[in-house]
């Protein structure tokens, strides 16, 4: 008798620990987004939407792999200084800081997977859109380019006067 008792305690144990950890894992609806080059040329990407509390803190953390052209768009709701980092990130990333009229104002290239090191957005944005690393570089990405996206459109839209 006593090890079923023993038997059902662990069931019971891994039920409540696979069950928070499933309740955990944030989900993320996603949207198309193009960034636009000072040249015209424009580049497609899939993203996923960080707009909760919940969703922002986990943004990309323990994500082993990206599609190349996927990345995750955080949207603050208010225009401030943002300041975001690595911890549990494993792929390298590329963050761009964007205003909340879709101008791409500072950029972070290659952020190190696992730093702690704050990385700041030199300034108040409302918007950051996490690429895989080195995919500014490639695409000839520069602060001045702007980003057309569904959300972004909606958000600025709300806050005209």
């Amino acid at each position: 008798m006593a090890g079923l008792v023993r038997l059902a305690g662990f069931f019971a144990a891994f039920f409540f620990l696979t069950s928070f950890g499933a309740s955990a894992a944030e989900t993320f609806d996603t949207q198309s987004l193009t960034i636009v080059t000072r040249d015209g040329r424009s580049h497609a990407f899939t993203v996923e939407l960080a707009v909760t509390p919940r969703q922002r803190e986990q943004g990309l953390m323990h994500r082993r792999e990206m599609a190349p052209d996927h990345g995750m768009l955080f949207a603050f709701g208010e225009t401030r200084q943002v300041f975001m980092w690595m911890k549990n990130t494993y792929i390298p990333l590329d963050m761009l800081f964007i205003a909340k009229d879709g101008k791409i104002t500072a950029i972070k290239e290659n952020a190190e997977p696992h730093s702690e090191s704050i990385i700041d957005s030199k300034g108040p944005i409302d918007f950051v859109l996490e690429l895989n690393g080195g995919t500014v570089k490639r695409l000839g990405i520069r602060t001045g380019n702007r980003i057309q996206n569904e959300l972004v459109e909606s958000m600025r839209k709300a806050k005209q006067p």
